[in-house]
């Protein structure tokens, strides 16, 4: 990237390929897993992940649709 361009969010989330990110909902839960892919729309594929909320649960693979996320963050 060019040094004088600023840093995009979305270029921070692309460098967290293959490591832990915490992803908040709009509908207030807050998930956590491994960064697998993630597009311009800011649709995120996890691995490992571990949903909080109401009810916890554990899944092995889930895309979230980034027009649902509060924001997302490498952990």
């Amino acid at each position: 990237m060019n040094e004088n361009m600023p840093e995009r969010p979305i270029d921070a989330l692309d460098r967290a390929k293959g490591k832990k990110v915490l992803v908040k909902l709009k509908n207030g839960e807050e998930i956590t897993g491994t960064l697998v892919a993630l597009d311009l729309h800011l649709n995120l594929w996890l691995e490992d992940v571990d949903i909080q909320g109401e009810n916890k649960r554990k899944f092995n693979i889930i895309l979230i649709r980034g027009d649902t996320i509060l924001y997302a963050s490498p952990v």
